[in-house]
């Protein structure tokens, strides 16, 4: 259901693709059909198994950005994406997020902050505030309210 969701947040932010990894479930599939209310047709995607290697070969294009809570890693609220750069965003393993050989892979983290006694996302609900928050900082900040 997690999968389903993320399509439809990404056609609703016009993300490029989604790289569905490791033990990630694929469409067609019942549970991402009956979330993903037709985005998987409108969304590129494409499933690789290893995520490392993939990491490696975005980089030449994207600036690759894991969304996890670790050292180093820049809070949401204080990055601010360039228009003019292209961003992978890696989102982890429901359970175990972001495997550190990932992290190590990455450009660099970012942070969503959380001040409950839970530090813990549903990876449908990160990408869902990771997305509207990119999207309004390069297109709502300039005034354009669509692309």
């Amino acid at each position: 259901n997690n999968i389903g969701s993320v399509f439809r947040t990404a056609d609703a932010f016009l993300i490029e693709k989604i790289y569905l990894c490791g033990i990630t479930a694929t469409p067609p599939h019942k549970d991402i059909h009956k979330t993903a209310l037709g985005a998987t047709e409108s969304v590129d995607w494409e499933y690789r198994k290893d995520t490392k290697e993939l990491i490696e070969e975005l980089k030449s294009q994207y600036r690759c950005l894991a969304i996890e809570q670790t050292e180093n890693a820049i809070w949401l609220q204080e990055f601010q994406p360039e228009s003019e750069m292209k961003y992978a965003l890696v989102l982890g393993n429901e359970v175990k997020g972001v495997g550190q050989e990932v992290i190590n892979s990455c450009n660099g983290c970012i942070e969503i902050p959380q001040f409950g006694t839970k530090h813990s996302l549903n990876i449908a609900v990160s990408a869902g505030i990771i997305a509207w928050d990119f999207w309004a900082k390069l297109h709502l900040k300039s005034g354009k309210k669509k692309p």
